[in-house]
């Protein structure tokens, strides 16, 4: 059984036991999160399609973690004129485990 959430504007096949980054929610570490926009989901060879999501259909995670991505650097430089300018950017990430799939 697995199904196809949609958080943070993006998508993520999962299954129960799976462990996934996703975007920074505003839920501590060891409590639960239920996702709602559940857009596929796929039971016994049977495959429910939402228009636009699944009625009814959520799916439980836990929360493990929260923290940042490894930091990116972003330098702009422009040849002959002096100038350089460097930033760096560590995006915000939760862990979670998906501990139940409801349909």
């Amino acid at each position: 059984m697995y199904a196809i959430i949609e958080t943070g504007g993006k998508q993520y096949k999962v299954e129960v036991g799976t462990t996934l980054y996703v975007e920074k929610l505003n839920v501590a570490a060891g409590e639960t999160v239920s996702f709602d926009k559940v857009l596929v989901v796929s039971k016994d060879d049977k495959m429910v399609v939402g228009s636009p999501v699944v009625a009814g259909a959520t799916v439980k995670a836990d929360v493990v973690e929260e923290g940042k991505g490894p930091k990116v650097i972003i330098y702009k430089y422009k040849s002959k004129k002096s100038y350089h300018k460097k930033q760096g950017h560590r995006q915000p990430f939760t862990k979670v485990k998906i501990t139940a799939i409801e349909a």
